[in-house]
């Protein structure tokens, strides 16, 4: 395989036209190619007078020599997975968001039956129950945003970036490719597929699954298990299964479980998260501020992610959501949790995204391993009381947050949060140095997007739920102290998104299929 990196194009090209040009550009004959693909495609906007895309193509030759001048590569490849499991029993899965999916998929394309066990709701059913929620303030505490086919992933922007480094991430990209996500999604530096998109993927991808011999079990809540020997009871409301490997792919709001799992002994630690709030502008202001006004490119919303360092805290964004809108993601009555939501085409009025301050185990009120999750709950609660105690959100200018003063009106940006808003003062709820480091984050991100800190961007309450605060620990087998029992994914302190937690999936079905 050769690679060539750092072309700059500065036209829209269709994939045609790009490979006509880079054939002619780097005297390669047509007739030598085996192969030929994108294997990354990014916006550069440094120089808002010359933005232009950088390609890195993939090229495979019946004869590299013939090409000395290009570099030649070998691409990762997956470690082979040995099939050492004889076991009778069908490896139960518990939550079907990308880490169980994931792990359903890899024992079935190895020729395993899973079972996969979910509280909620089929993804397709899922927006009946999220719409009663954002339209009608009736919440459903089984399914919503949190919970049902596909995880809180489902209904976000689907964002498929991610900080690790794995030869799993182009298998993650290529699954999802596999069950109808555009193409573009394997080699844009920054993939997302939309909430509209995974939706229908989802389908496929349970489809696939049963069509191997996989078992789902829809609106079956786990509630409790006992262990006899080598072999784990799973109790659900209304069914039992025997297994003798119990993968644990919760999400990070199985807060109920989590807390069932803690009193039947499974080792759990406290870990950092980070809360915050979502923050929404006009969406082409953000565009201005990231492209200029030059380029003649039909670019994508632009995004952004942004970092600020203070002298006890660190401020982030996280979760940008260029066109989308902030969604009501509570999973439980009398509470209040944001996120951000967007469809493949970004098409919404305003941008939005988590302005998250760290939270560190020292920060909590007891060394109780869960003393995290009484952190998130506590907030949440004061945030539904402010914002009324009817499901608003409570809301706020960012004039009026710097200047620590209750926001009497809306100005030019409209909040997106369905099923409303109620104006208030969030320094009321926050604790001091998460307050305190926003407003010194936000001032700090004005100099980096301009308008960043416009007097009428609106600030909504609160965003909790970016990561767990618990870690169920798990050893080099990837298993917790109870025999058998697997943590998995974002839920168990092990990824931070859609692709990290697939890869998660992908491990523990490895190390479940190769042990003896």
């Amino acid at each position: 395989m050769l690679k060539i990196d750092n072309i700059n194009i500065y036209e829209d090209l269709t994939f045609e036209k790009l490979q006509a040009y880079i054939i002619k550009k780097y005297k390669i004959n047509n007739q030598d190619i085996i192969d030929f693909s994108i294997a990354k495609k990014s916006i550069d906007a440094r120089n808002k007078n010359k933005v232009h895309y950088n390609y890195t193509i993939y090229l495979e030759v019946k004869d590299e020599n013939k090409y000395p001048k290009l570099s030649k590569i070998i691409p990762p490849k997956i470690p082979e997975i040995k099939k050492n499991r004889q076991s009778q029993y069908s490896p139960i899965i518990i939550g079907s968001g990308p880490a169980g999916l994931f792990c359903a998929l890899t024992l079935v394309d190895n020729g395993y039956k899973p079972i996969i066990i979910e509280q909620g709701l089929k993804v397709e059913e899922r927006q009946t129950t999220i719409d009663l929620y954002r339209y009608k303030a009736k919440i459903n505490t089984r399914c919503n945003v949190q919970f049902g086919e596909g995880g809180a992933g489902t209904f976000s922007d689907g964002k498929l970036t991610t900080g690790i480094s794995s030869p799993y991430i182009k298998e993650v990209l290529n699954y999802f490719y596999k069950f109808g996500a555009p193409k573009e999604i394997t080699y844009l530096s920054h993939p997302h597929i939309g909430t509209d998109n995974l939706i229908k993927i989802l389908k496929n991808i349970r489809q696939y699954i049963e069509s191997k011999g996989g078992k789902y079990y829809f609106n079956t809540k786990f509630i409790d298990f006992t262990k006899n020997n080598n072999l784990i009871n799973v109790i659900c409301e209304d069914k039992k299964f025997i297994t003798d490997t119990l993968v644990l792919a919760i999400g990070h709001s199985s807060r109920d479980t989590i807390r069932m799992l803690y009193k039947r002994n499974l080792k759990i630690s406290r870990k950092n998260f980070a809360i915050g709030l979502r923050i929404e502008h006009h969406q082409k202001m953000i565009n201005k501020s990231q492209y200029g006004t030059i380029t003649k490119l039909k670019l994508p919303p632009a995004e952004y992610k942004l970092v600020y360092h203070g002298k006890n805290r660190s401020c982030y964004t996280f979760c940008m959501c260029p066109g989308g809108e902030v969604i009501a993601s509570s999973s439980e009555k009398e509470s209040i949790v944001t996120n951000g939501m967007s469809t493949f085409k970004r098409d919404k009025e305003n941008a939005n995204s988590a302005l998250l301050v760290n939270v560190m185990t020292s920060d909590f009120a007891n060394d109780d391993p869960l003393a995290g999750i009484n952190f998130q709950e506590k907030l949440e609660q004061q945030a539904y009381i402010l914002g009324g105690s009817n499901y608003n959100a409570p809301v706020q200018r960012v004039e009026d947050f710097l200047n620590n003063q209750a926001s009497t009106h809306i100005g030019s940006i409209i909040p997106s949060y369905k099923p409303g808003y109620t104006l208030c003062n969030l320094n009321d709820i926050l604790p001091d140095f998460i307050s305190e480091t926003l407003k010194e984050g936000i001032l700090y991100f004005d100099h980096k997007i301009v308008g960043f800190a416009n007097k009428d961007a609106i600030l909504t309450g609160v965003e909790t739920r970016s990561s767990s605060p618990v870690t169920i620990n798990r050893n080099e087998e990837y298993m917790s102290n109870i025999f058998g029992i697997y943590p998995c994914g974002e839920g168990a302190g092990y990824a931070g998104g859609i692709t990290s937690a697939a890869i998660d999936g992908i491990k523990v079905a490895t190390k479940i299929i190769e042990k003896i």
